[in-house]
């Protein structure tokens, strides 16, 4: 595991994507985060509500008549590094979004681009 207390993590942290098992702390240093692999935060179209289900919102249908994917990809997430994490001091499992991190051209379009 790689471990944020070593010098080198200080000095320069490693660019994105971060590995499996990298150890980062919160912004403010209160919590302890490991990843366990990137991943593309995702928006679910079926969280949208009811009767106004397009994207568009042009017109007004029920979710059993939607045309298209359920599943797309956030555009507010697109340009920052999402990560399925480990809290290590509460053990708990999420998937979390560096908003304080800008992903270049290159990295986003690895990141969120249609493969």
């Amino acid at each position: 595991m790689l471990d944020p207390s070593e010098s080198s993590w200080l000095d320069a942290p490693l660019p994105h994507p971060w590995p499996a098992g990298y150890v980062f702390y919160s912004p403010g240093g209160l919590f302890r985060y490991e990843v366990l692999g990137a991943c593309c935060r995702l928006f679910d179209r079926e969280q949208l509500p009811w009767p106004c289900c397009r994207l568009a919102w042009r017109s007004k249908e029920p979710s059993w008549r939607r045309v298209g994917r359920r599943f797309i990809g956030d555009l507010a997430a697109s340009g920052h590094p999402c990560y399925w994490v480990k809290n290590l001091d509460v053990g708990a499992v999420g998937v979390m979004t560096l908003y304080t991190v800008k992903l270049s051209r290159d990295e986003r379009l690895w990141w969120s681009g249609k493969r």
